[in-house]
């Protein structure tokens, strides 16, 4: 630490005691739900070391911003962020992906005080300590018991696993995040114990390749209840239904063993959705990117997967523009879309991330190009998932609350259907003859249908 930063640090320390108040930190968190898992497990701990959380960077003692390094995109992004951070507050903690490569941050900001990587929380923990020393010993019941989360209080994001086994070559996170590691599966139910307790009322299921999920443990059994539950995918699923909340799965890539958690959907012990990143169709293009290639087959699997779950609502996300990618691989895609009538779908043009094999496997497609194919892709499946939308009219559909407005006579609120995960997918707007709450549940029969969102009347409460 330099001698201005010891100056400063004690400088911050002397003004919090002059206050009379515990030290603040403000904390910005980038990239995706792994992430911000992540970020409210390094929240947790400087709650229970008696921290304070400041809502703007100029309000606190330090500041910490939790970086994605996914994609150049992404590193701009938390670059402009650290600078932010830097401009409104001065003192400034680095954590996460792109930490795992800390001279691109310090090559445009050296004045930071700390970089790590991600998952190094005691890394972070650290830092804090020596910029901003606590006041005090940490006292547990300084946090509740499910610690400090970042999403609305009736739904949590539930890690099961760090890192990822498989090697894409447009992806960076095994470098960045290492190989799979499973939590044993009695840690992930005390979790999610702790979490519905406090009032969640859903579950989203996350990890890089969630029904991958023991295979590094060779799906030991941990105990639980009496019992004991192996750290495998389905019984993991099973247990956590168990809850009587809504579960949701997200990135689950299409193995054989995915067909035994569709009859769990089809049982209504976890919600009928499934995020899949298929990435894409052409068997030439998921070589280059070593991702499955048997499309067909995969084809066959969606079709088990509804006759066994009509319900099923499938999501997944597409690159186009891969590095040698054709008019004729990108004409495969679309004619596989409509084969699988998916219900929802996201599309990102190819981004040669530093560091990723892809960028040497062909010669890149022209950006105008990539953006050309995201569009027709976009519309061609902007058609689909109206048309499945539109099914839905009449029918009677369980609606978790986000958002209440209106008043008496006109109450009003929107929320998301079983098939709907936040932040990423549609929405329910609906209209109410009583206030709703947010976190509840409600009946709502489906009035009309938009491109991405339903409408309706709440009939059931």
């Amino acid at each position: 630490m330099t001698a201005r930063k010891a100056l400063n640090s004690a400088a911050s320390v002397a003004t919090s005691t002059a206050m009379n108040r515990p030290p603040r930190i403000s904390f910005v968190s980038l990239g995706c739900p792994k992430a911000l898992v992540d970020s409210e497990r390094i929240v947790t701990r400087l709650r229970a070391e008696g921290y304070e959380l400041a809502r703007d960077h100029a309000e606190a003692d330090l500041a910490i911003v939790n970086t994605c390094g996914f994609l150049d995109s992404a590193q701009a992004e938390s670059l402009a962020a650290i600078a932010s951070a830097l401009a409104e507050n001065g003192k400034v903690i680095v954590t996460g992906c792109m930490g795992a490569e800390p001279e691109k941050i310090t090559a445009v900001h050296p004045n930071v005080l700390a970089v790590s990587g991600p998952q190094q929380y005691e890394s972070v923990l650290a830092a804090v300590h020596r910029a901003v020393p606590p006041q005090h010993d940490p006292y547990v019941d300084l946090i509740p018991p499910q610690g400090i989360k970042l999403t609305p209080r009736h739904y949590a994001y539930l890690k099961i696993s760090e890192g990822c086994n498989n090697r894409c070559t447009f992806c960076i996170i095994p470098k960045l995040r290492g190989d799979l590691l499973s939590r044993p599966a009695a840690d992930v139910l005390r979790e999610a114990e702790r979490l519905v307790a406090a009032g969640v009322k859903e579950l989203i299921v996350i990890s890089q390749d969630t029904s991958a999920y023991g295979v590094d443990l060779k799906y030991a059994g941990s105990a639980w209840k009496g019992g004991e539950v192996r750290a495998k995918f389905v019984d993991l699923a099973r247990a956590l239904g168990d809850f009587g909340v809504w579960v949701r799965l997200h990135y689950v890539y299409p193995y054989p063993h995915v067909d035994d958690v569709i009859g769990l959907m089809a049982e209504g012990k976890i919600l009928p959705y499934l995020d899949v990143p298929f990435q894409h169709a052409s068997a030439a293009v998921l070589k280059r990117m070593r991702r499955p290639a048997a499309q067909e087959e995969t084809l066959a699997r969606i079709k088990t997967w509804r006759e066994a779950c009509p319900d099923l609502t499938i999501r997944s996300t597409f690159i186009v523009g891969f590095p040698g990618e054709t008019e004729e691989d990108f004409a495969l895609l679309l004619d596989w879309l409509d084969a699988a009538e998916l219900d929802r779908v996201g599309c990102f043009r190819y981004e040669p991330v530093d560091g990723a094999a892809a960028n040497q496997l062909a010669a890149p497609v022209p950006e105008p190009v990539k953006e050309e194919r995201r569009h027709r892709l976009m519309q061609r499946q902007q058609q689909i998932s109206q048309q499945r939308l539109k099914r839905k009219i009449g029918s009677r559909e369980r609606v978790i609350i986000d958002e209440v407005g209106g008043a008496p006579g006109s109450f009003t609120a929107k929320g998301r259907s079983r098939g709907d995960a936040p932040q990423i997918d549609g929405s329910v707007f609906i209209g109410s003859r009583r206030p709703l709450r947010i976190g509840e549940i409600a009946t709502v029969k489906i009035e009309r249908a938009g491109t991405y969102d339903l409408h309706g009347m709440a009939v059931g409460y």
